[in-house]
């Protein structure tokens, strides 16, 4: 009898092992004005919803060493970090043209092909959150027009989990129109899921800069994955011995799927679906080609995979990740 106790406790320590190994490794924590994510422990990133910016980003974003992949502007003052575009902030979801209204640029941004009126992306009740082996974030928010007139809605769900090279943020977002109109999306360059990189990451450029290079799913390179359309787009630098990289998969089902993107020198990068004329030259005299329009109380559905990774595109095994991606999975 002693010994079929002491192996059923023997069984049961072991099976709170194997819970223990297998419980929960990434934790989100709500703030005042933001949601921590951690994996293991350690900080990953930070969903900041209510700092007074004109739309929720994402920052810091870490990498498994701690390395901060994105730049820190305005966020932060770091000597010798380009302070150009302050809207540019880390990671975020945003369009430049939604019924004549500019969600992208701020004050001072373009005005020569963006509309002059201004918007804020504001969340709208409470944020929901789950912590797990992929963490999870729901959240709800309003497109609001610097008049306060209400342009649109959305719901966005981001999942964060590492994987054994890398750690991952799926953002789905969904657009809402209002009942009683329609809700177009201008043919504009500037959009919508973008990043802005470390400074070191970026490619050389007017004298400043890092060894970084960019290249998509099809092939183009650096200066030339401007603008190209394909699967994925990955943008990558050495710093100080070791390769990192930041990669954005467009999901198979999306709007216009490979969509285009906006890869820049300096750092900035980003998938949209709305800039057709402005990519591609020989619809370069119809501004209105990559127009898109949802119709009242319709809604659309955006789905996106970011992968922040170490090595190149091929040591990171980017092809295979997006098939996986692709694949469901």
């Amino acid at each position: 009898m002693q010994l079929v106790r002491s192996l059923a406790l023997f069984l049961a320590g072991a099976a709170a092992v194997c819970a223990a190994g297998s419980a929960s490794n990434v934790k989100l924590t709500k703030l005042a004005d933001r949601v921590r994510v951690e994996i293991d422990g350690q900080l990953f990133t930070e969903y900041v919803f209510g700092d007074g910016a004109s739309r929720p980003y994402l920052y810091p974003v870490l990498a498994p060493d701690g390395t901060g992949l994105t730049r820190d502007f305005p966020q932060k003052e770091t000597p010798g970090e380009e302070r150009d575009h302050k809207w540019h902030r880390s990671i975020w979801f945003a369009h430049s043209y939604v019924n004549n209204v500019d969600f992208w640029n701020e004050a001072g941004g373009d005005l020569a092909k963006s509309p002059a009126v201004k918007g804020n992306t504001v969340n709208d009740g409470e944020i929901e959150i789950k912590s797990g082996k992929v963490g999870t974030l729901h959240a709800r928010d309003k497109l609001v027009a610097a008049d306060g007139r209400l342009i649109a809605t959305d719901e966005r769900t981001l999942r964060f989990r590492p994987g054994p090279d890398g750690r991952f943020i799926d953002y789905e977002i969904t657009i809402h129109a209002r009942p009683n109109e329609p809700l177009l999306f201008g043919d504009n360059k500037d959009g919508t899921m973008a990043t802005r990189l470390a400074q070191w990451m970026t490619m050389p450029h007017k004298k400043v800069g890092g060894k970084g290079h960019i290249v998509t799913a099809t092939g183009f390179r650096d200066a030339a994955a401007w603008g190209k359309r394909a699967d994925w787009c990955d943008y990558y630098s050495e710093k100080e011995g070791k390769t990192y990289g930041v990669a954005i998969f467009d999901h198979p089902q999306n709007l216009r799927h490979p969509t285009w993107w906006m890869a820049r020198d300096y750092g900035l990068f980003g998938a949209n679906p709305f800039g057709w004329h402005d990519y591609e030259k020989e619809f370069a005299k119809e501004p209105h080609k990559g127009d898109y329009t949802i119709p009242p109380g319709g809604s659309l559905t955006l789905r996106y995979r970011l992968y922040f990774h170490f090595g190149d595109e091929k040591a990171a095994q980017i092809a295979d990740r997006y098939a996986e991606y692709a694949a469901g999975k």
